[in-house]
Formats: structure tokens, sequence, C-alpha cells
């Protein structure tokens, strides 16, 4: 069923988009909140950026760096590797989009966290691997799932940026909301209802992921609530 293809294309691009922006999300909110770095707004703008800029503007970047006559994309030509106008160039198209969205809730979730609670941990000498891993990311884990589900609902709904670097090849990189398009401008009204319908109960399955986090993150937060004016040390004095 050629209607089929788009959908599965997009649920994979999406997944893949997803992993790679919670791994660099949650990494950059650790390193964010935690260090005291030179220009740290302007790295921080950076990450942001993709968030504020159309996204025509965001796959024209990435076409320049990833063209056959961009900096990365040479290099990746040396390796003989080509990844414009392939599905890859579509999972990083959303990657990039989906990040902002993930970088503010993990940030969100990790400031959160009662700090106290880590400086106990240290005091039974826990490492900071070891507190981050036992404490820190399970009591941050219910934003963290929601900026799951946000980043997720972004990469699928993906359009400017995988149209500039990836293209509209059906078959090979036409993804959910470009099937749509192509289907609306070629007229075929049944076609494009069937992804509007898919769109639909992925967004509603989104929207219950975001409720459900925040449903659980609500009695952490009652809980674990503590007067941080009274703590010696609160979560300013770790970054």
């Amino acid at each position: 069923m050629r209607s089929l293809g788009p959908i599965l294309l997009s649920l994979r691009v999406a997944a893949v988009a997803t992993a790679i922006s919670l791994v660099l999300g949650l990494l950059l909110a650790r390193l964010m909140t935690t260090r005291r770095l030179p220009c740290k707004f302007v790295l921080e703008g950076l990450i942001l950026l993709p968030m504020v800029f159309p996204p025509t503007i965001t796959g024209y970047l990435l076409l320049l760096l990833l063209g056959k006559r961009g900096p990365i994309g040479q290099l990746l030509g040396m390796m003989g590797t080509k990844i414009v106008f392939t599905w890859g160039a579509a999972v990083v198209a959303s990657a990039v989009v989906s990040l902002p969205l993930m970088y503010q809730n993990c940030k969100a979730a990790l400031l959160g966290v009662d700090g106290r609670l880590e400086d106990a941990a240290r005091t039974l000498g826990l490492g900071e691997r070891r507190i981050f891993r036992r404490i820190t990311l399970p009591l941050a884990l219910p934003g963290v799932l929601a900026g799951i589900a946000l980043s997720f609902a972004r990469a699928i709904g993906e359009f400017g940026a995988t149209l500039m670097i990836a293209g509209n090849i059906p078959g090979r990189t036409q993804t959910l909301p470009l099937a749509l398009y192509s289907a609306v401008e070629g007229g075929r009204a049944a076609e494009a209802n069937l992804y509007l319908a898919v769109t639909t109960v992925l967004a509603f399955a989104v929207v219950a992921v975001v409720g459900l986090a925040e449903s659980r993150s609500r009695p952490a937060r009652r809980g674990g609530s503590v007067d941080t004016a009274a703590s010696p040390r609160g979560r300013g004095g770790r970054r």
C-alpha cells in the first residue's frame, strides 16, 4: 500500500531523531546546569536557534553544511558517504529542529530536582555519575519524558527543513507531512484525509503522554518541596 510508506518512514525518522535529540539534549542540559562555562548564553543561543528560525532557513543552513560543497559534506564525500537527499538527511533535519524542545524540558527537569538530595548522596560517598544515574535522573524523569514526547511530535511534523535537505522523493525521503502536501496538491483527497487522521492520532497520543508526565511530576514536587532559601547550597551553586 503506497500510502503506508510515508507513515512508516516518518515513524522511523522521528524515532531515530528523538533518540539523537534525547542524548544531546540531556548531555547539554546537564552541562549547562552543572558547569560554569564562558559565553554560556552564546552556546545556549545556538542550541535554541532552530526554535526561532523558520524551518526553511534551518534547512538551508544544513544544506550549506552537509551539501557537497559544505565543510561536512566534503568530509563525508571523501569518505564515500552522501547524506543529502537521503532518509538520513530527514533524520538530521528532524533532530536539529526538535533538539531545542528536548533541551528546554531536560534543563527544567534537572533544575527542578532538590539539590539537597544530591548533597546528601555525596556525604554518603556516591560519585557524580552514580548520583546522576540513581537520584537526579529518576527524579527528573517526568520532565524528560515530556521532552521526548514533544520532540517526537516535532520530528513527526517537520516539513520545511526536511524538504530543503532531504527533498520530497516518494519511497525514499517523503515523510508524512510531505506526503500530505503532495496529496493535497495532486487532488487526492482520500489519501490526504488518511494522513490527516494518522497525524491527529499521533498528536493526541503525544498530548496524553505529556499530560501523564506532568501528573506524575506534581506529586513528586509536592512531596519533595523544600525551602531552597534555607539550603546552604542550592542548584545555582553547582553551575
